[in-house]
């Protein structure tokens, strides 16, 4: 079958169309820096090697390995999933700590995790609410850091002792502030008591309790780069007890002592932001 000269003539018109826009699209990116595409960032260190004791905290029992179902899932195979109690005694509460790392995705939404504690069977008693946690930043240097190449805001400064080397290093913490989103859950077996749940996320090193703003930070354009982390604390607590107080209290005092641990395995983000602006 042909087709008649002026047909032919308006395809091919088209289609030199359709490749001078995609070249053109391509040089307008490429000429502003934007970075459609995001380079993966491997971790500094595995998170299984957070150290087992934190502070109070110890570990109980041993590291969770989900199936592949789950895997696939979660979205990512760089996880950790631990127990951790007051001085390792689960009379005194155990606290359920999950972490996961994204990094070299394309605009993907965050796994949260109401879903899965509704499909465990549990009933969600509130809506997921904001809750800024105490965490303690006393040993923390505020003003000394390098500043955040978005926002201008200075990075605070850690310290913690290498497990190998056992020398001191200091690690730049997140900007933000440390809110979580809370959900409480209740478990129609044991009315007497709360599952108390919420989440976090650290995207380019800046703190967030919103799945949007996560797409927002993680996948800025003028970014080469990107990673966010999910950091899920939940714990079943006694009705009598205040759970969200209650859970608030002591998850704020675990992450107290394990964010210090878990910058120094996530990807020093002011090594990037450096990187990228001498290539600019």
């Amino acid at each position: 079958m042909r087709f008649r000269p002026s047909i032919q003539l308006a395809f091919v018109s088209v289609v030199i169309v359709l490749i001078a826009s995609a070249v053109g699209f391509r040089a307008t990116v490429s000429s502003l820096n934007l970075y459609l595409r995001k380079e993966p960032v491997a971790l500094q260190q595995s998170l299984d090697t957070i150290p087992t004791k934190l502070g109070r905290w110890k570990r109980v029992g041993l590291d969770s390995r989900l199936g592949e179902a789950m895997v696939e899932s979660l979205g990512t195979r760089f996880y950790l999933d631990r127990q951790y109690a007051i001085d390792g005694n689960p009379a005194n509460g155990v606290m359920t700590l999950h972490i996961a790392y994204y990094t070299g995705m394309i605009d993907a939404v965050p796994h949260v995790p109401e879903r899965c504690w509704g499909a465990a069977g549990l009933n969600m008693v509130n809506q997921p609410a904001a809750i800024l946690l105490p965490i303690d930043q006393s040993k923390w240097d505020l003003v000394s850091g390098p500043k955040n190449v978005s926002t201008g805001v200075i990075y605070p400064t850690a310290k913690v002792i290498d497990l190998v080397t056992r020398r001191e290093e200091v690690v730049y913490m997140p900007i933000g502030e440390t809110e979580m989103s809370v959900t409480v859950f209740q478990d129609e077996q044991n009315s007497s008591s709360r599952l108390v749940g919420g989440y976090l996320f650290i995207a380019n090193a800046r703190f967030t309790s919103s799945p949007n703003v996560v797409k927002t930070y993680a996948f800025d354009l003028s970014s080469r780069s990107s990673y966010y982390c999910k950091v899920q604390c939940s714990m079943f607590v006694n009705e009598s007890e205040q759970p969200v107080d209650k859970w608030s209290e002591l998850t704020a005092d675990l992450l107290s002592e394990l964010l210090p641990s878990l910058m120094r395995r996530l990807p020093d983000w002011t090594l990037i932001e450096a990187s990228q602006s001498k290539e600019n």
